[in-house]
């Protein structure tokens, strides 16, 4: 018994506590190293030290920038590109949404049937006329009938003479002068020779529309004034000039 109890007390003195561990000449060469060793437990952890932010010259730039200088562009520089600006399809979406917009526009200031407001709209951007200038002609001319018939035998939206139509297409008949499309497109491009004859002079332009180039010209030759009023009932607080660019 009394020899068993010297025995265990001999090895409890030989067990050497745990921070008396002595890592020896392994730490002195590590240290040497510039490595960093750490005890725990049992376990011996080893590493290369690493700098995270490393110093830079005195001179040199700082990569890092604050947020509010991300935010700013440098003079001169290009203005940014995005790929969904410059799709087509979203374009032709928004041009087609404006487009149908001034149509309805139109057709609820004249009152008049959407289809019809198209027609008409379409035919004056195709015609390169302005398209409020194409909905006041139509209104004065024939107040939006497209099979009007005057005494004089001018025919459709436009009052078009079957003579004049025919300068512009040869082969048109008297009944495709009272549809639309025919009439409009016709019509239209008539309108904007005139304007363009007269040198931009869209008052002008509108009276020989009316009275036709012969009383026109001779009413100017003569010294008179060939107004009749017309051409105030069409552009009456218009500001626009007549055509498209």
């Amino acid at each position: 018994m009394v020899a068993t109890s010297a025995a265990v007390l001999v090895g409890v003195m030989m067990v050497k506590p745990r921070a008396e561990v002595s890592l020896g000449a392994g730490t002195a060469a590590s240290a040497a190293r510039g490595t960093t060793v750490a005890a725990t437990g049992n376990s011996l952890l080893a590493g290369p030290r690493t700098t995270l932010f490393p110093t830079l010259p005195g001179n040199a730039a700082s990569p890092w920038k604050r947020p509010g200088d991300l935010l700013k562009r440098d003079e001169g520089a290009d203005a940014p590109s995005f790929a969904f600006g410059t799709d087509p399809r979203l374009t032709e979406r928004h041009e087609s949404l404006n487009r149908w917009h001034r149509i309805y526009g139109y057709s609820a200031k004249y009152r008049i049937k959407p289809d019809l407001a198209r027609r008409i709209y379409d035919a004056a951007i195709t015609a390169g006329i302005e398209p409020e200038l194409g909905f006041r002609l139509v209104r004065v001319e024939s107040v939006f009938d497209t099979k009007a018939e005057s005494p004089a035998g001018a025919l459709g939206l436009t009052q078009l003479m079957p003579s004049t139509a025919r300068l512009f297409e040869p082969n048109v008949t008297r009944e495709q002068l009272l549809t639309a499309d025919v009439n409009l497109r016709i019509g239209f491009k008539y309108l904007r020779a005139l304007i363009r004859e007269n040198k931009g002079d869209l008052k002008l332009a509108l009276l020989v529309y009316n009275r036709g180039p012969v009383a026109v010209g001779r009413a100017l030759a003569m010294g008179q004034d060939p107004a009749n009023g017309y051409e105030s009932l069409v552009i009456k607080g218009y500001r626009g000039r007549g055509i498209l660019q």
